[in-house]
């Protein structure tokens, strides 16, 4: 069996084609706060939550990119990934006048009705990581493809336990919409591909790093034959790297998933894990920022088949539902972990 992730038979091409995202560290600008006027040309970043680094990195290429633009990104949002919980921010950006949101949404519909009010007002609105269902949003910035991910995933944890075993699958809060989408997909590819590996259980960190950590802790004591664990999440695989590492469980149950290597690369030197993956965040933030400047300024409108420059990324094509797909991610391993830094 093949992942559909590239791996790293040509470490040069992959640092390559992510080397300018990886040194993306522009300037912080800041849109205009003052009360009736309003920054028409600025975006503003929500993410599910603040203080997780798969965001910050995704903060750090957001305003490269506004930098290379000549607009102002600024990033604001809530400290713990609910479904409410970015309303009013949404609200606030509003009432500012910004050009466009940039929203990693913790629930495809719980924010529907403020990003109505925000296009109602002019505001473009750019789903990104994680999307509302498509009436809220002008356009989705995709990781990847949903399918490929997920399959990627089920590769790597069939390759790591032999294809057969009982496995468990440690996501992120349970109205991730993105999360969701790829726990139905493996669990389709499972069906269909994997007769011998059996998904015992499923279970939601929140994002959350501790709740992250004791969850991992309730799967391994639920499920004393637990083979392997699959976390499409970058604070829980990290969380559950961290308890497998200094328990009985480390090098006998295995652990992919999505994370960064940065946050990684430890339990990839220890033997923790072998193996996980992800694109790069950075790109995704520059690429929308790039597409809710398109937008903003009238280059776009979301429609099928409208193209875009994204800087150093390229052309970009909108597909069908207004999706705007980044690429496909990356493996990462001993062999490769070290070519990156983010």
């Amino acid at each position: 069996m093949t992942s559909k992730f590239r791996r790293a038979g040509s470490a040069v091409a992959i640092v390559a084609a992510l080397g300018l995202a990886l040194s993306a560290c522009g300037g912080s600008g800041s849109g205009s706060d003052g009360e009736g006027g309003g920054d028409t040309s600025s975006i503003t970043f929500i993410p599910k939550n603040l203080g997780n680094p798969y965001f910050d990195a995704s903060d750090a290429g957001g305003k490269k990119a506004a930098d290379e633009i000549g607009t102002t990104w600024k990033q604001v949002g809530p400290t713990e990934s609910t479904p409410d919980s970015q309303v009013s921010f949404i609200n606030t950006a509003t009432q500012q006048r910004a050009g466009a949101l940039v929203v990693s949404a913790n629930d495809p519909k719980a924010i529907g009705d403020a990003l109505d009010e925000a296009r109602n007002a002019g505001t473009k609105v750019v789903t990104m990581d994680s999307d509302t269902e498509p009436q809220f949003r002008d356009v989705f910035v995709s990781q990847a493809d949903a399918a490929g991910i997920a399959k990627s995933q089920v590769d790597l944890i069939a390759e790591q336990i032999g294809d057969k075993g009982e496995i468990a699958i440690l996501s992120a809060a349970a109205n991730a919409t993105n999360q969701n989408e790829w726990i139905k997909l493996m669990e389709e590819e499972l069906a269909a591909n994997h007769p011998d590996i059996k998904l015992v259980d499923t279970v939601y960190g929140n994002d959350d790093d501790q709740t992250s950590f004791d969850k991992t802790a309730g799967l391994l004591q639920s499920h004393p034959n637990l083979k392997g664990i699959i976390s499409p999440t970058t604070v829980g695989i990290a969380a559950a790297a961290r308890y497998l590492s200094d328990s009985e469980y480390k090098g006998k149950v295995a652990l992919t998933g999505l994370g960064t290597p940065n946050q990684m690369r430890e339990y990839i030197k220890d033997g923790t894990v072998k193996s996980f993956a992800l694109w790069d965040p950075e790109q995704l933030g520059y690429l929308a920022a790039y597409a809710a400047d398109a937008l903003a300024s009238g280059d776009i409108e979301g429609k099928e088949g409208d193209t875009f420059k994204a800087g150093d990324l390229g052309e970009y094509t909108v597909g069908a539902d207004g999706v705007i797909v980044l690429g496909e991610p990356t493996v990462f391993e001993e062999s490769n972990i070290d070519d990156f830094d983010f």
